[in-house]
């Protein structure tokens, strides 16, 4: 039963109008016989990219001197906050398809970036951070085609990029440090890297934390934290970084003794720095497989979101960037409960992105996933059917319908049965 490819486009409008006035003034939209987590069933007005009114089913009408409100059946949906993914590869994402050497050519990687967003946001995250490479072969060539990936898709889902050089010290380092200075000047929001990978693991971190503190950008560094000692340092340099450091995978933190683990735990909490983990698997930019230890870090007071890593790429030819699905492994094999699970991609990923607060209340911003399900372990175990909100206008649809042949065993147990009368 597989979920269909998701076609961004206003949603249909009963009334006839466009849906639409165009991605910076979405027009009024109802969200009609949602269901909560707290199991109410409401109706949802936005508008001007925010939620407007939230009431009881058939209670809100489209507002004064307003006409042509686009109308949407959310009866037989969870609505939710909207997902983010904090922890993409745009430059690299859907090239284990392909034999030989990945292309970096601006229009493959412009390409790929934005197929890979779209079928994100498809899943339901709204806001992606992508991490890219510079220097090297690439040049800023592959950071420019991911902007121009971001520029087409304005309207759809924010995409924001990381600038990750490979080295940062030494002779080596020179040129990278210019390019990361140059990647900022050209449209990267967040400077990161590997530190791992840099003969001066320290010296890498300082370097990233200097040009971060003369830019003002937020820091996002790929690292096992395999390394106590030396994650006790970038916890002492990052310490007080406005506006914020995050590192990740740290899957090296799963394999520190306990103690060792805790003392780093707690050291990262104190710094304020958050941990992107990635339960769908690794990236081109870290070792390891293994998420970190989520729970020991949340009961430190460390934020933790989750991410995607890589997708259809060398690291993982099978990733699928469905936050979701990160959310249903943090809950199936890490031991969170659902609702932590779902914060990890959708608070605290918003949180790491700089995003504001959304909640499905008066005054929030209008990012909202609904999910066929009525609660929310469920919607993780089988999140087939979704319908994406992005600034106050639909902008994804996913249906999927299960059918059955006849039985009358179904048919005496009164089991539920879902028709294609049924789906959005």
């Amino acid at each position: 039963m597989p979920d269909s490819q998701p076609q961004p486009q206003p949603p249909s409008n009963s009334s006839g109008s466009s849906g639409s006035s165009g991605p910076c003034e979405p027009a009024a939209l109802l969200l009609c016989g949602a269901r909560l987590t707290d199991g109410r069933t409401v109706d949802v007005r936005l508008s001007g990219g925010r939620i407007e009114a939230v009431g009881t089913t058939g209670s809100l009408a489209p507002g004064p001197a307003r006409t042509g409100v686009t109308r949407v059946d959310l009866n037989g949906y969870l609505l939710l906050p909207a997902p983010a993914e904090p922890h993409a590869h745009g430059d690299t994402a859907l090239s284990a398809e392909r034999s030989g050497p990945v292309s970096y050519t601006p229009e493959d990687v412009q390409r790929r970036a934005t197929e890979a967003a779209l079928l994100q946001l498809g899943h339901g995250a709204t806001a992606l951070r992508a991490h890219v490479r510079v220097g090297d072969v690439q040049g800023l060539g592959a950071l420019g085609a991911v902007l121009q990936a971001r520029r087409s898709l304005r309207g759809l889902a924010e995409l924001t990029t990381v600038a990750m050089p490979r080295l940062l010290t030494g002779v080596a380092g020179a040129e990278g440090l210019a390019m990361l200075r140059d990647a900022v000047k050209m449209g990267a929001s967040v400077v990161g890297g590997c530190p791992d990978l840099d003969p001066d693991p320290t010296g890498y971190v300082e370097a990233v934390l200097e040009v971060a503190s003369e830019q003002g950008c937020p820091v996002d560094l790929h690292t096992d934290a395999a390394d106590p000692a030396r994650l006790s340092r970038l916890a002492a340099m990052a310490g007080g970084l406005r506006p914020g450091v995050a590192i990740g995978p740290c899957a090296g933190l799963a394999r520190l003794p306990a103690d060792a683990a805790a003392r780093a735990a707690d050291q990262l909490a104190a710094a304020g720095v958050a941990v992107v983990c990635l339960p769908q698997g690794g990236c081109a930019g870290a070792d390891g497989r293994d998420p970190a230890p989520v729970r020991l870090l949340r009961a430190a007071g460390v934020r933790v979101a989750a991410g995607s890593g890589a997708m259809r790429d060398v690291s993982n030819p099978v990733g699928r960037g469905d936050p979701l699905e990160a959310a249903y492994l943090l809950a199936s094999a890490h031991g969170l409960r659902p609702e932590d699970a779902y914060d990890a991609v959708c608070a605290s990923a918003r949180a790491v992105l700089g995003l504001p607060e959304v909640r499905v209340e008066a005054g929030f911003p209008a990012e909202l996933l609904a999910v066929r399900g009525d609660h929310l372990a469920g919607a993780l175990s089988l999140a087939y059917s979704r319908i994406v909100v992005h600034r106050g206008r639909v902008v994804a649809r996913t249906s999927a319908v299960r059918e059955y042949c006849n039985s009358a065993a179904a048919a005496e147990l009164g089991l539920p049965r879902q028709g294609r009368g049924e789906v959005s």
